[in-house]
């Protein structure tokens, strides 16, 4: 054992030996350096690889089919994200104000960037919003003179439309599965209708219409009271007795091994029409459907038209149809069933952030061709929203 240990140690003493003599750092060099050679590739000579695509980036549409004048609507929104954001919120505060260090922290209700200076964005609209120093040596925010009146004039407007709003919450309410939808999710999304803000104190109004219950959860629930047939029409259905031909065009349902029954053509003419136009009303009892059956996917598709032609500008968010996931028997394949039905639905934005747009509500330039007064009020705050001062009046001749 003695002689094994013994060789061991001389073969270790002559191996440490000669890797000294070829350490390039020892007085003797090697007689062979590589030094001199380049060992890595140099980075402006690197292939630049892709970055990779996320739904968080990646367009719905690929450039072919995009429309530019929905895809700039969508990017108009993000614009005015604070505007919209900032006018709901101070609008609930008191006296409309609030002090900066506070709204610093509330980048999700102002609509502003996290980690952003919300003065920043203040003073990109200084003819709706301003800052002061108050008398306890804090700088607060408000609105402006010109903007308290506009919030004046979009109250007045709201009473004048108060009973078309109340129509469009009962017909939501008879789509949805139980004929009940919280009130939390109705003010939510109140804007998307036109619905004011103070809707669940106007409620009361109407008894014969609505009524307010509680769930075991604490959640306030509006009820629908009365069933009315005549509400119970969709605009699908109107547009079919106006234009039979152009209704039948709109979806298209195909049919799985269709090729393969041989029909004659007036058979395959009349199966056409039974997969082409949503006969299943969006006020018939859809959550009783079988959930992957033809019939299922024409009611849902028929109920998502229906949900934005109740719209103020005839378009919705994923957020929006996903607040209402439970109440319209809706699943998590919206996104892919949306898209098989480009003729009468256009999806704009990205694939985790899109918006569906109904197609026939706008004109070639990506204008409404019907304008609720509303959006007539909303055009003129988004004016003077991005301009530095006011315009000259004309002068009076």
């Amino acid at each position: 054992m003695s002689l094994v240990r013994s060789r061991f140690m001389a073969w270790r003493f002559s191996f440490l030996s000669n890797t000294r003599t070829l350490n390039p750092n020892h007085n003797c060099a090697a007689p062979f350096s590589t030094s001199f050679l380049v060992t890595k590739t140099p980075k402006k000579l690197k292939k630049k690889r892709k970055a990779k695509g996320s739904p968080r980036t990646n367009p719905v549409q690929s450039e072919p089919n995009r429309i530019p004048s929905l895809e700039r609507i969508v990017q108009r929104d993000a614009l005015l994200r604070f505007v919209i954001r900032s006018k709901q919120y101070l609008s609930s505060q008191t006296e409309h104000v609030l002090r900066l260090d506070d709204a610093g922290k509330l980048h999700r209700e102002l609509g502003f960037p996290r980690g952003r200076k919300v003065s920043r964005f203040l003073h990109r609209h200084p003819l709706l919003f301003q800052t002061y120093r108050h008398t306890d040596g804090k700088t607060w925010m408000g609105f402006t003179d010109l903007m308290e009146d506009l919030l004046a004039e979009e109250h007045s407007l709201m009473d004048s439309l108060e009973l078309d709003r109340v129509h469009k919450v009962r017909k939501l309410l008879m789509m949805s599965a139980r004929h009940r939808i919280p009130l939390s999710k109705i003010h939510h999304c109140r804007t998307l209708f036109g619905i004011p803000d103070d809707f669940r104190d106007r409620v009361s109004k109407y008894p014969n219409y609505f009524k307010i219950v509680v769930d075991h959860d604490g959640k306030r629930v509006l009820e629908l009271v009365n069933w009315d047939p005549l509400l119970a029409v969709s605009a699908l259905e109107k547009e079919f007795v106006v234009d039979e031909d152009s209704a039948k065009k709109k979806f298209r349902f195909p049919l799985k091994y269709g090729k393969d029954l041989d029909l004659e053509s007036k058979d395959n003419r009349r199966l056409d029409l039974l997969n082409s136009l949503p006969l299943v009303s969006p006020y018939s009892k859809g959550n009783n459907f079988d959930v992957w059956t033809l019939e299922a996917e024409k009611y849902r598709v028929g109920l998502i038209h229906e949900f934005l032609s109740l719209t103020l500008e005839k378009r919705a968010s994923i957020h929006h149809l996903v607040e209402f996931k439970d109440e319209f028997s809706l699943t998590k394949h919206t996104y892919q069933m949306l898209q098989k039905q480009p003729r009468a639905f256009y999806l704009a934005g990205t694939e985790m952030n899109w918006v569906v747009f109904l197609k026939d509500a706008y004109d070639g330039n990506g204008v409404l061709i019907h304008k609720d007064p509303q959006l007539l009020f909303n055009d003129k705050l988004y004016k003077y929203a991005q301009l530095d001062q006011m315009e000259p009046e004309p002068l009076q001749d």
